[in-house]
């Protein structure tokens, strides 16, 4: 039986990128799907955000952010930009640092030529990974392999339907390393707080998590809250809660107290319509029609108030699985090297990409993440 250079689990963003990089070795990646880089092909809508001019640390989390900073290092959003352009892809700047292809096949094409002296075997299912001297026998449900090198780039446990599984996880618990508890991130939350018939609507919202804030899209739905401002909060540290400021920009008790001075006939839901959507208006204010000018003060602080939704963590949960673009948590960064992706606790087993418990933003982050872990294994190779 063959004996491969390398061995990377997972044809996903970060193994076929890293295949791509490493040249003059045997490399051989396994995969549980039938086709390789299915997350890759649904990103961005189809259109692939394959990086974000802003990555840095601040933009990643997990028990230790700044794992991310030596990665980020050697393969910068304008190297990912530079290789777009190398392979004629066309790109586009959606808003302002956020880079998306005009289709996702051009990435996915570009990927595998840059691995197209890889071997890629599909449908495969890897069920565990041992070492035997300095050979790592991994078993899958079709034959056993071989390889002087491991590379584990299974991804997270996201959108569970073409996931490889937590295969990753179990062959890094095997090998000693700690996992994080996975959940949910930049995915929708659920909630009862608003009304259900509100669902569709979208408004602009500040959202406070500790210090942080946030300012961005909120999509009512019909379990919950989404959009970009919502996925952006779901994968921070939210055990403690959040606020939600539906008025933003507008200090609405001033601009009442000042309407009411100036045309007291005007119904309080006329001026909040200007602000916000009507319905999240009548949801705010129930079906009272009075003339601002028989609102007392403190009716009018009161209903400011109402403006800021504080969200306790009783009050709501993450989406599953099923419906998060990410996973947070995972393969615990403590005992892997930041530089070269190489476990401490076994020679030659690397880890890269999602499996790690490194989750970003919203906006391209966690591809460019894939990229620049990938590369930082790779060059363990050159």
């Amino acid at each position: 039986m063959k004996t491969y250079d390398i061995i990377i689990i997972g044809a996903g963003a970060s193994g076929i990128f890293a295949a791509g990089r490493i040249k003059n070795k045997s490399v051989c990646i396994l995969d549980a799907g039938a086709t390789p880089l299915r997350r890759v092909a649904i990103s961005g809508g189809g259109k692939c955000n394959f990086t974000n001019m802003s990555a840095d640390y601040k933009h990643y989390f997990g028990e230790n952010p700044n794992f991310t900073r030596s990665a980020l290092a050697v393969w910068t959003p304008a190297d990912m930009l530079n290789w777009a352009h190398n392979h004629n892809i066309k790109t586009f700047e959606k808003s302002p640092g956020q880079y998306f292809a005009h289709d996702a096949t051009d990435i996915i094409n570009a990927l595998l030529k840059d691995a197209n002296k890889t071997d890629i075997i599909l449908n495969t299912n890897v069920l565990s990974a041992t070492k035997s001297g300095n050979i790592f026998e991994i078993k899958t449900n079709t034959q056993t392999f071989f390889a002087k090198h491991l590379c584990i780039a299974t991804g997270g446990i996201s959108y569970t339907n073409i996931s490889s599984g937590d295969i990753g996880y179990k062959i890094a618990k095997s090998f000693g390393h700690k996992i994080i508890p996975p959940r949910p991130a930049l995915c929708g939350i659920k909630t009862k707080i608003f009304d259900s018939n509100l669902s569709g609507i979208s408004t602009p919202v500040e959202i406070t998590i500790n210090r942080e804030k946030i300012t961005d899209n909120m999509l009512f739905t019909h379990w919950g809250i989404g959009g970009p401002a919502i996925y952006r909060t779901s994968v921070r540290d939210i055990n403690n809660g959040f606020t939600i400021n539906l008025l933003p920009n507008c200090d609405i008790e001033n601009l009442i107290k000042t309407t009411k001075q100036s045309n007291g006939r005007r119904q309080i839901k006329t001026i909040l319509s200007q602000q916000m959507p009507e319905h999240l208006a009548e949801f705010l204010i129930g079906k009272n029609t009075k003339n601002i000018a028989d609102w007392t003060n403190n009716e009018i602080k009161k209903l400011a108030e109402k403006m800021i939704i504080k969200m306790a963590p009783t009050e709501f949960e993450l989406q599953k699985f099923d419906s998060a673009e990410i996973t947070r948590g995972g393969i615990d960064t403590t005992n892997i090297s930041s530089k070269t992706m190489e476990s401490k606790l076994c020679q030659g087993l690397y880890f890269i990409g999602e499996c790690l418990d490194i989750a970003g933003d919203l906006g391209g982050y966690n591809l460019h993440m894939a990229w620049a872990t990938a590369t930082a294994f790779a060059k363990n190779f050159e």
